[in-house]
C-alpha cells in the first residue's frame, strides 16, 4: 500500500510509524486503571514513550523537530495550559506498531487497544498455529486492525478486510495495516454486514461489559454484556465457507452457582447450525471493578474466554 494513496495528515501518521519504527521505539498499553496510576506519579511527559505511550502532557522542544512536525501534520496535537498533548498513542502488539486512541479513551468514537488486544492477539496466534496461507480474512468491529493483522502476519492471505461502525478505528487500522505492508479494505459497517459470504475465517473481538454510557467499543448488551458476542456467532454461522473458521474472543459473565450464560447460548446455537464449537476460559477474573455495577448483582466474576466455531465441509456425493 502506497502512502501517496492517504490524504496528507494520513501520510504524515503513516511516516510517524516509520519514524517510531527506526527508533526502535516499544509501548504496552496497560489497562486504564493502571494508566490513571502511572499518569498521576508522571505527570509532565519528559521523553517520547511518555507522549506517544503514557498520554504525557509535554513542553515545547521535548520532541525533535521532525517528531513534532508529523503530529502537527496529521492534526493530533492539543493544545492547553501552555502543554501539548498528543491524541493518540501508539503500541506495539506482537512485533506490530499500532496508533490508537490516547488515554483516557472516553470518546464514543475512541479507538480502544489495551490488555483484551494482546489477549486477543495471543488466541488468534495460538489458533491459526503454524498455517502459512489464509483466504478470506474478516475482522469484524476490528478497531486499530490488531486481529487483522495478527492473522495475517507471516501468513499469506489472499483478502484481509476490516469492518467497524467508527471510522476512526478504519482510518488508524487502514495506516496501520500500511505501515505492516499488509493490503487491507476497511468498511464501515455494523456487525457482520460488511462481511461477504464465504469467508474462510471470521475474527472478533466484540465489546463484553455492560457499559451505562453505551460507547460501542465497550457496551457489549444485554445478558450481562454478551448479546453481541452471540449476535455476532450467530451471524457469522452464516457467512462462513465450508470449513470456515469464526474465531471469537469475549468475555462471559459467571452467574451465582458457576453457570457461563454465553457458553450455554453458543452449544445450542452449534447444536442448532451443526457447527463444531471449541470453547475455554482464557482469564477466570477480569475488571472485577465491574461486578459493583447492578447489572451484575447476579454474578460471580467475568471471565475473558475464547471459542472457534467451525463450520463442516460439504459432503461429497456417494459414488
Amino acid at each position: 500500500m502506497n502512502p501517496v494513496e492517504f490524504a496528507p495528515q494520513d501520510t504524515a501518521l503513516l511516516q510517524l510509524l516509520q519514524r517510531l519504527e527506526a527508533d526502535a521505539y516499544e509501548f504496552v498499553t496497560p489497562t486504564p486503571l493502571t494508566h490513571s496510576r502511572v499518569l498521576k506519579r508522571k505527570g509532565e511527559a519528559r521523553d517520547l514513550r511518555d507522549v506517544l505511550g503514557w498520554s504525557c502532557p509535554f513542553r515545547d522542544g521535548l520532541l525533535d523537530h521532525e517528531l513534532f512536525a508529523l503530529l502537527e501534520a496529521a492534526g493530533a496535537l492539543e493544545r492547553k495550559d501552555g502543554l501539548w498533548k498528543s491524541t493518540l498513542r501508539a503500541s506495539r502488539v506482537h512485533g506490530l506498531l499500532f496508533l490508537h486512541s490516547a488515554y483516557p479513551t472516553e470518546a464514543e468514537d475512541a479507538v480502544f487497544l489495551g490488555p483484551d488486544s494482546y489477549r486477543f492477539a495471543d488466541f488468534v496466534r495460538a489458533e491459526l498455529g503454524t498455517r502459512s496461507w489464509l483466504g478470506q480474512v474478516v475482522d469484524v468491529g476490528g478497531g486499530a486492525g490488531v486481529g487483522a493483522l495478527t492473522a495475517a502476519s507471516g501468513r499469506n492471505a489472499r483478502e484481509v478486510i476490516v469492518t467497524d461502525v467508527n471510522p476512526k478505528a478504519l482510518r488508524l487500522a487502514r495506516i496501520n495495516a500500511a505501515h505492516a505492508h499488509q493490503p487491507l479494505i476497511a468498511v464501515e459497517a455494523q456487525g457482520l454486514e460488511g462481511a461477504p459470504e464465504g469467508c474462510d475465517l471470521i475474527l472478533a473481538n466484540p465489546p463484553y461489559i455492560v457499559d451505562d454510557k453505551g460507547r460501542d467499543y465497550r457496551d457489549g448488551g444485554d445478558m450481562h454484556g454478551a448479546r453481541v458476542s452471540l449476535d455476532w456467532a450467530r451471524e457469522a454461522v452464516g457467512k462462513l465457507a465450508p470449513g470456515g473458521r469464526f474465531l471469537l474472543y469475549t468475555g462471559s459473565a459467571i452467574l451465582d452457582g458457576g453457570r457461563d450464560e454465553l457458553k450455554a447460548a453458543l452449544q445450542d446455537l452449534a447444536a442448532e447450525s451443526g457447527v463444531a464449537l471449541a470453547y475455554r476460559e482464557l482469564d477466570p477474573d477480569v475488571f472485577g471493578e465491574e461486578l459493583e455495577n447492578p447489572a451484575y448483582a447476579d454474578c460471580e466474576r467475568i471471565a475473558v474466554v475464547g471459542a472457534s466455531i467451525t463450520k463442516s465441509r460439504a459432503q461429497r456425493p456417494q459414488s
